[in-house]
């Protein structure tokens, strides 16, 4: 069995060290991306909510990009989202950008109570393409 590798961008492994968790850890050739939402360098909300979705899609990209992937190597999603019904259609235009063609990852979206003072949070698994 392999060993599993852990991945963290560039300047914000002491965020996910004051946390205790791993940004991603790639496990042969899939990455598992912990979820990632709309925080600014020093770990706050970014407040507006449009611009904490598309945040949250820049930091996963910093993340995929650390693992030498992008958004087209993602086959699974997880959304998790304080308030769906009002939520969905930002969210949608911010994930259309990302997904601009087929194949579309698997989607699954959750509705929650409480992200740490987020509206919005990611998380995927990509296949780390081959020779990276």
């Amino acid at each position: 069995m392999s060993k599993s590798e852990v991945i963290f961008p560039a300047g914000r492994q002491a965020l996910y060290g004051n946390h205790r968790y791993s940004a991603a850890i790639r496990s042969g050739d899939l990455l598992f991306v912990s979820g990632q939402v709309g925080s600014r360098e020093d770990g706050s909300p970014e407040p507006q909510f449009e611009a904490q979705v598309q945040l949250a899609f820049d930091n996963l990209a910093t993340v995929l990009k650390a693992a030498g992937c992008t958004f087209a190597d993602i086959v699974d999603v997880t959304s998790f989202h304080t308030d769906p019904a009002t939520q969905l259609d930002t969210v949608l235009a911010v994930k259309n950008r990302a997904f601009p063609q087929e194949p579309y990852p698997n989607w699954t979206a959750v509705g929650v109570t409480w992200l740490a003072g987020f509206d919005f949070e990611i998380k995927v698994i990509a296949r780390i393409p081959t020779g990276t």
